[in-house]
């Protein structure tokens, strides 16, 4: 009989609109190999960020309406990432489930609670949501999060401590949250269940 850890934890997902078309590739126990492309330089920045640092392989090709803005292509990739972590996860049974990091980068720190309890909601605590690293607005971070939240049903709790340079922030949250869903994504090989009271998640 299988065990959880014997499971093969992949997804892959395409998602064509009218506004965005992305084909996203996850394998949760990966080695953070990959590669990125969005078309928004800052943001594939943060991908790569967020793939090393969870050590997760991660594939992803958007295409987006960016000369409108960036909105839609930063919201849809964390749609998409959300529902591919959701399949690769499947029933959730031997999760660890909780994960927290605190991440310094510099003058900053920044750290991420996160639950895959199967409850979406996000809190994000920044003074800096609506400033600028060259063209793109920081607060689409908060957008990716939130959509990355509801389809991977993940309750994700982020806090900005201290810091006063955004680039450092932003980078702040993406490792501090990776890290936090690289010891959520781990299988406990003590949990012989779903790690729930209620017995399924």
């Amino acid at each position: 009989m299988s065990n959880a850890a014997d499971k093969v934890r992949t997804a892959e997902i395409v998602r064509n609109t009218r506004e965005t078309q992305i084909k996203l590739s996850l394998n949760l126990d990966g080695s953070g190999e990959g590669n990125v492309s969005t078309g928004i330089g800052f943001f594939d920045h943060m991908l790569e960020l967020l793939k090393k640092h969870a050590n997760i392989d991660l594939d992803v090709q958007a295409n987006g309406d960016i000369e409108v803005d960036y909105h839609h292509t930063v919201e849809d990739v964390g749609l998409v990432l959300g529902k591919a972590v959701n399949g690769a996860l499947g029933d959730r049974r031997g999760l660890v489930r909780y994960g927290f990091a605190s991440v310094p980068m510099d003058e900053t720190l920044c750290e991420t609670s996160l639950d895959l309890g199967g409850r979406p909601f996000l809190v994000m605590v920044s003074p800096m949501k609506h400033m600028m690293v060259r063209d793109f607005e920081v607060k689409l971070i908060e957008e990716f999060f939130r959509a990355f939240s509801v389809e991977a049903r993940a309750n994700v709790h982020m806090r900005q401590i201290y810091g006063d340079e955004t680039h450092h922030v932003c980078e702040g949250f993406f490792k501090s949250f990776a890290r936090a869903l690289r010891t959520a994504i781990k299988i406990d090989p003590s949990e012989k269940g779903v790690p729930s009271s209620k017995g399924v998640i």
